[in-house]
């Protein structure tokens, strides 16, 4: 799959699938609050944990997203 078929199956799980739609949603929470932390000159220990934790959190949600795009696109007719 190259990468404009690639953004439309994410565009149509968008539109037609709850849980991706909900996870999408999730990683752009906590992209958002990344963000807001490395622009911070300095991070406290806490939010140095928060960093770690958002990363490996936003890594499992992306993960789940590509699985399900592509059961999508093999055809499977589920999206896991």
């Amino acid at each position: 799959m190259n990468a404009v078929e690639a953004q439309e199956v994410r565009n149509l799980l968008l539109k037609n699938n709850e849980q991706y739609r909900q996870l999408a949603e999730r990683h752009h929470q906590l992209d958002d609050r990344l963000h807001e932390l490395t622009e911070r000159h300095y991070l406290s220990a806490s939010e140095q944990v928060e960093e770690a934790q958002i990363k490996k959190w936003k890594l499992a949600l992306k993960d789940r997203m590509e699985e399900i795009a592509r059961c999508f696109s093999m055809g499977h007719g589920r999206t896991a």
